[in-house]
């Protein structure tokens, strides 16, 4: 808790918001925009700083289909390095800022984060393998760590998913979510993630209950959350990522809504005070 805490603070529930960037050069989705790629993601880092979200987490989003780690080209590392470089120098210094480059690509996080002082990454299967979209995914911890090392990054804190969404778990159906987050505890992991099914889905509240008060690592609650449903979550975890929840129509790749923003910042700091 301690590292987390000297990134975050004691604050309650951390509101980390999502900027979601648009489909990158390289990626079937590009349509041949990069300037506006770079601006549109600053001008969502600049609203989610005047709404006084609490971090903000750059992630490829838009780069569907995603690929492993092993198949990431050299342009997406590029780009993300610039847009997270930008983002960095525009937002408040004492503001974290993070990076998940999807699929898996925890190690070129790592590396951005470094170049780009960032202060935190989402990890893809830190412990257990499985099933994803994008194909198998085979547990990582001990290569990100040693890396984390190797490249100076060890104020870069790495927060991993369990039993990530979009994926089968077929095969570590006998490991339980609790045992699952022992091991990533235990594997020195800087924060447990857990989500719904999917993007936008929200986390089953048992599945919270099964680890919360069990485990001294701080807990992340990774999709579905809604100004409607934080209260089930609040008390019991020490993040929250936000992403579907502050878009038009509560679609993640619709344009930022200034009033679901609003509206969600009003009802945290209700629930803080």
């Amino acid at each position: 808790m301690n590292r987390f805490t000297k990134v975050f603070g004691n604050k309650k529930c951390n509101v980390i918001a999502m900027v979601h960037v648009g489909a990158l050069p390289g990626t079937p989705g590009y349509k041949g925009n990069w300037s506006h790629i770079v601006n549109k993601a600053k001008m969502e880092a600049s609203i989610l700083v005047k709404h006084k979200v609490d971090a903000i987490l750059i992630e490829n989003m838009h780069d569907v289909p995603y690929m492993q780690n092993r198949l990431l080209g050299p342009e997406t590392i590029a780009c993300l390095s610039r847009i997270s470089s930008e983002i960095r120098q525009m937002v408040p210094s004492d503001l974290p800022c993070g990076l998940q480059i999807l699929a898996c690509g925890n190690k070129q996080a790592l590396a951005v984060a470094k170049a780009c002082d960032l202060q935190f990454i989402r990890a893809e299967g830190f412990v257990f393998a499985h099933v994803a979209d994008e194909g198998y995914t085979d547990a990582c911890a001990g290569e990100i760590l040693r890396y984390r090392r190797y490249i100076d990054a060890e104020n870069v804190l790495i927060f991993t998913d369990l039993k990530k969404k979009h994926s089968s778990h077929a095969i570590t159906h006998d490991v339980t979510l609790l045992e699952t987050a022992n091991a990533a505890e235990f594997f020195l992991t800087d924060g447990i993630v857990i989500t719904g099914r999917s993007t936008g889905c929200a986390t089953n509240i048992e599945d919270l209950d099964e680890i919360a008060g069990k485990i001294k690592t701080p807990l992340i609650i990774g999709s579905g959350l809604t100004k409607t449903n934080l209260n089930k979550y609040f008390k019991k975890v020490q993040a929250v990522i936000v992403g579907s929840s502050f878009k038009i129509n509560n679609y993640w790749a619709n344009d930022l809504c200034q009033n679901s923003i609003d509206t969600f910042m009003k009802e945290i700091e209700k629930m803080r005070n």
